[in-house]
Order: C-alpha cells, then sequence, then structure tokens
C-alpha cells in the first residue's frame, strides 16, 4: 500500500519549519524560496497551510509534460523531475492544481516534493504534527471521520 503526506491544516502554526528543513535537505540551504513545501498563510484569519505535493494517480504535472521527464517512482509512488530530459518549459508548474510543482531560477531546475525518498523530513521536523506520513487508506479514512464529526456537530447545533 502506498503512502501519502497527510495536512491537517488545524494543527499547522504557520512556523514554516517545514519549509526550511525540505531546502536545506534537498540544497543545504535554508531558504523557503528553494523548498518544495509551500506555506500558505492568511494573516487576518491566522490560518497557514502547507501546500505539499499530493502524488496524484493521475499527475496533472506528468500528463502535460511533452517530453515524459516526470515518472512515478514505483518505491515511493513519488513523482520524480529527470533534469536531463527536462526542457525547463514550466508547462508543469502551471499544471499542478495545488501549486506544489515549482520552478528554481538559481538552479534552473522544476521541484517538486519526492518524498525524501520514503522518508520526509518535514514530518520529522513539523513542531505541530501538522503533517504526517500516512497509508493512504488511513489518510483518508482519518479525513471521512473528521468531516463526518464537523457534520455531526453542524447537525446536533441545529436541533
Amino acid at each position: 500500500m502506498s503512502k501519502v503526506l497527510f495536512v491537517e491544516p488545524e494543527k499547522c502554526t504557520g512556523c514554516r519549519t517545514c519549509e526550511l528543513i525540505c531546502s536545506f535537505t534537498h540544497v543545504g540551504e535554508f531558504n523557503p524560496l528553494r523548498s518544495r513545501v509551500s506555506v500558505v498563510s492568511f494573516e487576518k484569519t491566522g490560518f497557514s497551510f502547507p501546500a505539499v505535493c499530493q502524488q496524484c494517480s493521475v499527475a496533472a504535472c506528468m500528463q502535460v509534460c511533452p517530453v515524459g521527464a516526470i515518472t512515478k517512482d514505483q518505491l515511493t509512488g513519488a513523482m520524480k523531475v529527470n533534469d536531463k530530459t527536462c526542457l525547463r518549459c514550466k508547462m508543469c508548474t502551471i499544471a499542478c492544481p495545488f501549486g506544489a510543482t515549482f520552478y528554481d531560477g538559481e538552479h534552473d531546475a522544476i521541484i517538486k516534493c519526492d518524498l525524501c525518498d520514503g522518508d520526509p523530513e518535514c514530518v520529522k521536523f513539523c513542531p505541530s504534527g501538522a503533517i504526517s506520513y500516512r497509508e493512504a487508506y488511513t489518510a483518508n479514512r482519518s479525513k471521512r471521520k473528521a468531516t463526518a464529526a464537523k457534520f455531526q456537530e453542524v447537525f446536533e447545533e441545529g436541533r
């Protein structure tokens, strides 16, 4: 069974530790612009959300690539970019509905989450536990239970 990054936005504090550890792990520097995770913050509401690649089963980034530079790693399920094949046309960055495929201008490379080869560093260092790495079935089940609990809460308030 495949594992996925599971984000619980209600736990995110907006600290951006995930961005820093990601960039450090991949390029050796603490630079959020070089991260494969992007924390989206809404300051007025105090809401933050770490946007990560969803490793889609039907990946728009992979489908739109004109040279087939994006492939699925059979071991981890991560969508990986072959730098030697990639044209840097940036079509994948446009096609990603989650905004989780980036162009690194400094290194002239397309970057996206590679799940750290099956051991994601962002999960290890997230101080609030907002990002976890779970079996896809477990992650989906947790999400469904949380949604059902919210519906139940709304239903009980309406009585």
